[in-house]
C-alpha cells in the first residue's frame, strides 16, 4: 500500500481510549496511527470470516 492508497481523516476518540492505544502500539513497536489501523485491519478480517461462516 502506499501513500496514495490512503485517506486522512479526522478520528475523535476518547482521551483514556487513545492512551491504552498509544501504550499498546509502543509495546507492539508501531505508531499510534499503524496500530489503530492494525486493529481496524484485524477487525475487517474477522468480520469477513465470521459472514462466511454464517452464509
Amino acid at each position: 500500500m502506499t501513500e496514495k492508497d490512503k485517506k486522512a481523516f479526522v478520528l475523535r476518540i476518547s482521551t483514556a481510549l487513545l492512551k491504552e492505544i498509544e501504550t499498546w502500539a509502543a509495546d507492539e513497536f508501531r505508531s499510534t496511527n499503524g496500530q489503530i489501523e492494525f486493529l481496524l485491519n484485524q477487525a475487517i478480517k474477522s468480520r469477513r470470516k465470521n459472514k462466511i461462516k454464517e452464509d
